[in-house]
């Protein structure tokens, strides 16, 4: 790692040096993004990145609001709703898509998390142009 590298990476956008918890912070928020699609594992991730689990939570909660989980959550429901609103593909086979095991566990996080059904988020959330070839094709 160059020197100018490491020394961005422990000053914030305000230009304040990082607490201890903030880079763990984003380093734990790099991991999950990275890892979204697997199973969930906090002792797994803590493991990985060299920290005591209950540490890592109460870092991550602090600095985001969310849990790990919580945000790992998040992040797959962020993919599936790129994929629900810009391809064709079936609610049960995006949620396998993103990392979740059923459909129906996929369903239940997704609307706990958009407060909406994965095919209700569907419908209004396709771009104009895919309504628009959809309209065109029940016409003829």
């Amino acid at each position: 790692m160059k020197q100018g590298q490491m020394a961005s990476e422990t000053v914030s956008e305000t230009g304040k040096k990082k607490t201890g918890g903030e880079i763990l912070t984003q380093a734990a928020s790099d991991y999950i993004e990275a890892h979204s699609r697997e199973k969930f594992s906090l002792q797994k991730m803590a493991d990985d990145l060299y920290v005591n689990g209950c540490y890592l939570l109460r870092a991550f909660k602090k600095h985001t609001g969310y849990t790990p989980l919580a945000y790992h959550n998040h992040v797959r429901c962020m993919e599936a709703k790129d994929l629900l609103a810009h391809t064709d593909k079936g609610i049960s086979e995006i949620g396998e898509i993103v990392g979740f095991v059923s459909s129906a566990h996929f369903s239940h996080v997704f609307k706990k998390s958009e407060g909406c059904t994965p095919s209700d988020y569907r419908m209004n959330h396709r771009t104009y142009w895919e309504k628009k070839e959809n309209c065109e094709e029940d016409v003829s």
